[in-house]
């Protein structure tokens, strides 16, 4: 299995000078990331997509020996699709900005993944996601019940590189580790009181 760090994205919605995936809680939150998936030893490559978007954060990363897939930032569907035409294995894609990750909720993600099933998403409930002090406007209703992704998801790239229909499936797993993404200003003062 790939880990595969979506670290591209332009980070427009917390409207920072520098970039989003620099933002030091303890260290610089992309790393947090790149260690949980490390640590976790259930990957035989982790790779980290960059862009033009984030030339500190590649630059950061190649200087850590992460291996990098440049893309060209349009977007995220369009980078994550790019990268998985190119993968011919099982993948974990998470995003890269997930503080609270560690390798034992990774592990346990893992261990839900399914070959049979081509895209499987991690949510977290959104009765979960208040409770937190958070809010995202990423949802789908998933059994009776509101939803949020977390950015996370577990896909088997064979079957995306067939011309099968692509269909998602859902697991929920309530667990702030992976609730908290650093997507608004608010996001990231609630991460300094945790």
């Amino acid at each position: 299995m790939i880990g595969l760090i979506m670290a591209g994205g332009k980070g427009t919605r917390m409207n920072l000078d520098n970039e989003k995936l620099l933002l030091e809680y303890k260290k610089p939150v992309i790393f947090h990331v790149v260690d949980s998936l490390k640590e976790s030893n259930c990957f035989s490559k982790i790779l980290a997509l960059t862009s033009s978007n984030s030339p500190k954060t590649k630059k950061l990363l190649e200087e850590n020996n992460i291996e990098i897939f440049n893309t060209n930032g349009i977007g995220y569907v369009e980078d994550l699709t790019l990268v998985l035409q190119s993968i011919n294995d099982s993948v974990l894609v998470t995003s890269g900005d997930l503080p609270l990750l560690d390798n034992e909720i990774i592990k346990k993600i893992v261990s839900n993944y399914d070959p049979k099933k081509t895209w499987t998403s991690i949510l977290v409930t959104n009765k979960f996601l208040i409770s937190l002090g958070l809010e995202s406007n990423y949802f789908v209703n998933h059994d009776n019940q509101k939803c949020n992704y977390t950015g996370i998801s577990l896909i088997n790239a064979n079957k995306i590189n067939s011309s099968q229909n692509l269909h998602e499936n859902y697991i929920i797993i309530d667990d702030k580790r992976i609730a908290l993404n650093l997507n608004t200003k608010e996001d990231y003062e609630l991460l300094g009181a945790t």
